[in-house]
């Protein structure tokens, strides 16, 4: 039985004249997980994003959600939250927008002011959108897509735009969402952007699949990655690291940079020796070579 929430992408192809924008696409995005779907511009991200909503035909292959396509669903804004655009009317407010969105929806009005606090923009709900950042328009958008509580959220770039602070914000309400047994997909050109709110990855390259699977498994790879350990009795963690066949790079600052071993392999000996761990990461430069190589097309 297909699990309720659950979005599955099958075999998906498209083709718009000449140019071929999606090709023989598959994945899924579970309920309790944020899944970033990421690939460079133009790669077909917010196509496939369009056919899984029935916004574009697919030449082949299905999407559904919870087993059912979108258009099959009996009240699909209820089912279903999604954002593929920051742009809105400049003239109207943030209110008068979410107004509009309600009434389409089907929702009552006071979830309009709920969802306005709720991503922040309730001390300028009453401003022209035309006159809000990017950051305050991705904020819009966000409450608009929750405004029928969906089990499900598709959001196209939502990250794009907001200062570290918003990035922040964004990334702990997505995982919240996730935790509350929400489908959370969105989509992204940069995995630096996202690594800190993502379980699960889909890398999409040159229109086609090139990785599905959990963030840790990319952040593993197939190759040597540095880990950055940091804890206060760092010569005997490195001791402890060599004897278990790592290379300890020296220390920057209070961390150590260790390769040859795994961060659970890595954990795995500290615990072994007693040694708490104050952080424990793969270098960012690294993982975000694993994905470069993946939607270059150099790594197998």
């Amino acid at each position: 039985m297909e699990q309720a929430g659950r979005v599955e992408v099958r075999g998906l192809s498209k083709r718009f004249g000449r140019v071929q924008a999606v090709q023989s696409l598959s994945f899924t995005a579970e309920p309790g997980r944020v899944t970033g779907f990421l690939g460079p511009n133009g790669s077909g991200k917010t196509t496939t994003l369009g056919m899984v909503l029935g916004l574009v035909r697919p030449d082949e292959g299905f999407a559904t959600i919870g087993g059912v396509p979108y258009t099959e669903l009996e009240r699909p804004a209820l089912t279903v939250g999604a954002s593929l655009s920051a742009n809105f009317h400049p003239a109207h407010t943030g209110r008068a927008h979410l107004d509009i969105v309600q009434r389409a929806v089907g929702v009552p009005r006071s979830e309009v002011d709920e969802k306005l606090e709720l991503v922040g923009l309730a001390d300028a709900a009453d401003r022209k959108s035309g006159g809000y950042s990017l950051g305050m328009r991705q904020r819009l958008a966000l409450a608009g897509a929750l405004l029928g509580d969906p089990e499900v959220l598709l959001l196209d770039e939502p990250i794009n735009g907001l200062d570290p602070e918003g990035i922040r914000w964004i990334r702990l309400f997505l995982q919240h969402l996730a935790s509350e047994g929400k489908t959370v997909l969105l989509s992204s050109h940069l995995l630096s952007e996202v690594q800190q709110t993502v379980d699960d990855v889909v890398v999409i390259r040159r229109v086609e699949l090139a990785y599905a699977g959990t963030l840790a498994d990319l952040q593993r790879g197939d190759g040597e990655r540095t880990v950055l350990v940091s804890a206060a009795d760092r010569p005997t963690l490195a001791h402890a690291l060599e004897g278990a066949g790592a290379q300890v790079h020296g220390i920057r600052g209070e961390t150590m940079r260790v390769t040859g071993l795994t961060p659970d392999e890595i954990g795995l000996v500290a615990l072994e020796a007693s040694i708490p761990l104050s952080h424990l990461s793969v270098e960012e430069s690294e993982l975000e070579q694993s994905f470069l190589e993946l939607i270059e097309g150099s790594a197998s």
